[in-house]
């Protein structure tokens, strides 16, 4: 939302404001984003500086537009009347004939003077089509809606002129019954498709990067106590986790400076990071296309994540075979852990002063507020990247996640020497499982991260880069790291329960995650026709049944519960093992606070009728 400039007041003159053709209240036509289609919009502010106005739409849609694409209501009435020699009975009858949910193509393009144009013609109707996307023509403006009116699934890309092209009695037929099922009136399957192929490459593409102005984590105080906090809650978990005595009142002593560092240690972390980025430049696996960027134009991504962990495992395996002492990192997991957040703050520092040189449409639509603590903190470039490295998406996954495993591992190897058994506890055995099928499923699932909010919204500086090199490993290993300190003896049938428990947040966080990227990938399968949306004027739509009908984020239900499935094993002596759990449900809950912000302001009223339909956030019935 822009707020307006405020006038400069001297002391015997008044600054002017530039001259405007359009006033605050006013009703015009707005040309929509990335078409050549003209809506009924609402003036309801003007910025001095990008000379750009702020309309809003009949669906609650707020955009900024161009004065260039802004016309007056009057230019359109003689386009208008020249239709009207025909009755509205046989107007309405036409339109409805000719646009039929499987032609969009045909109706786009005919009006009262090409209705004897010839309906075998398939080819022909389809070049029109592609024209007039690019050339305004008066058939373009003469068919206006009142809103804009586009429909895709839930994160899916479908075809936004699809729905736009459709008229108003079919749009209120769709927001009725949210239904993906054909209509009878469709034509043959195989001629829908064939249509719908040349649609899918027409995309909505947002404006370039803006000021940000609503600042999150506490702005630019909040953001600056966390880089400092972070850090020591870090170090501070990890400092209890040593004591024979791990409560919370228990204050653990400061350990000298001096033993916090090691210079083999840093090394071997760098070794462990650059082995990584090899793996990760190797010509293996496929080649995806990410979302659209702010101009258009869209990043390309080698899915290779679950190749590197396999070279990962044979290395590992390699080193256990020669008798290298694994258990090394449990030895120096606190050096390991100041290694990896100088390191990270390094790169962090790196990222931001690249980024005082990166286009404006490369910055980071959270991250771009002006302020530099802030912009450090959030990330001020969206997608850094080193010729074709992708900086942000590599350590998404690759160093903090694959280490994690490796740091189970050593954890699990230091248990059993310490200790001297033959075999590993129960309990160290469920957590390393647990959390390797977690880790393993995120690797086979690459894909999905580039429709995640960390790779499509928030830019990469000190939180991400943090977060990806030093609070997962370091962190999420946590349990591991406790029970070698403290052992638990569990029964069997308490094992059982707990992986049954796990098995049942997996199920719910995988099935969710898949029915959304199956309708990603096509959504026009039809054996996910039985799934309903609510349409946006935005080119989405909200799923209102299946896994995203029974809460808003079934995913996070599902991790939160195989959270508690990853603590369990450590018994109830102590609160410190169960810190991850109570660290994820506030990550999750602000997380999605952040998602709903987002969501109101880019849906809309559509936003409003989809939280009506879902009333729950997470937790059924609770939240």
């Amino acid at each position: 939302m822009l707020t307006m400039q405020m006038r400069m007041v001297h002391r015997d003159s008044v600054w002017k404001m530039p001259s405007r053709r359009f006033a605050d209240g006013e009703v015009v036509m707005g040309r929509w984003p990335g078409s050549v289609l003209y809506y009924e919009v609402k003036v309801t502010g003007y910025n001095d500086v990008s000379h750009l106005y702020t309309v809003k739409y009949k669906d609650g849609t707020e955009l900024e537009l161009k004065e260039s694409d802004i016309k007056s209501r009057s230019s359109f009435k003689h386009r208008k009347s020249q239709s009207s020699s025909s009755s509205p009975s046989r107007r309405s009858t036409s339109r409805s004939r000719s646009r039929s949910p499987g032609r969009p193509a045909r109706g786009r393009r005919r009006s009262s003077s090409q209705s004897r144009e010839p309906k075998d013609d398939k080819k022909k109707t389809i070049q029109e089509t592609n024209l007039a996307l690019l050339k305004p023509s008066e058939n373009n403006t003469r068919r206006y809606n009142g809103e804009p009116e586009s429909t895709e699934r839930n994160d899916t890309s479908c075809s936004v002129l699809e729905q736009k092209l459709k008229p108003d009695l079919e749009i209120e037929r769709v927001l009725e019954q949210y239904s993906l099922r054909p209509r009878k009136e469709e034509k043959k399957k195989e001629e829908i498709y064939s249509e719908k192929k040349i649609f899918e490459t027409v995309k909505t593409v947002e404006k370039p990067s803006s000021k940000t102005k609503e600042l999150e984590f506490g702005g630019r105080i909040g953001t600056f106590m966390l880089i400092f906090f972070l850090p020591a809650t870090v170090f501070y978990l990890l400092l209890m986790c040593k004591q024979d005595d791990p409560s919370l009142l228990n204050i653990p002593p400061f350990p000298a400076l001096e033993s916090l560092w090691e210079p083999r240690v840093f090394g071997l972390f760098l070794l462990w990071f650059f082995l990584q980025a090899m793996f990760y430049l190797l010509p293996i696996g496929k080649v995806v296309e990410g979302l659209p960027l702010s101009n258009g134009r869209k990043l390309h991504y080698r899915i290779n994540g679950f190749y590197a962990f396999i070279l990962t495992a044979a290395v590992i395996g390699t080193l256990l075979y020669f008798r290298f002492e694994l258990h090394y990192v449990y030895q120096h997991f606190m050096q390991f852990a100041v290694s990896a957040a100088l390191f990270s703050l390094g790169l962090s520092i790196y990222l931001y002063i690249r980024s005082l040189k990166a286009p404006e449409e490369e910055l980071a639509p959270g991250g771009n507020s002006g302020y530099i603590v802030y912009d450090f903190f959030t990330g001020h470039e969206l997608n850094p990247r080193i010729g074709s490295f992708d900086l942000k998406y590599f350590c998404e996954l690759r160093p903090g996640l694959i280490g994690w495993v490796v740091i189970n591992l050593a954890m699990l190897l230091a248990e059993m020497k310490i200790h001297n058994q033959s075999m590993p506890s129960l309990s160290m055995i469920l957590v390393n499982s647990f959390q390797l099928l977690y880790v393993v499923d995120a690797l086979w699932n690459e894909e999905a991260i580039l429709t995640t909010m960390d790779i499509t919204h928030d830019g990469f500086g000190f939180m991400l880069a943090f977060g990806d090199l030093v609070w997962v490993p370091f962190v999420y290993s946590l349990q591991a790291f406790y029970l070698v300190g403290h052992p638990i003896a569990i029964s069997w049938p308490v094992a059982a329960a707990i992986t049954v428990l796990n098995g049942i947040g997996y199920y719910i966080f995988r099935r969710a995650n898949s029915q959304k990227n199956s309708f990603r990938r096509n959504p026009a399968d039809p054996k996910l026709a039985y799934l309903k949306f609510i349409p946006t004027a935005t080119g989405k739509g909200l799923l209102v049944t299946g896994w995203w009908g029974f809460v808003r984020h079934p995913n996070y239900l599902g991790d939160i519960i195989m959270a508690l499935a990853w603590s369990l094993p450590c018994g109830f002596n102590h609160i410190l093992p169960y810190f991850y759990i109570m660290y994820f449900i506030c990550l999750l809950v602000h997380r999605e606070a952040r998602d709903e912000h987002h969501c109101k302001q880019k849906y809309g009223l559509a936003w409003e009728r989809y939280c009506q339909r879902v009333p729950y956030r997470i937790f059924p019935y609770i939240y």
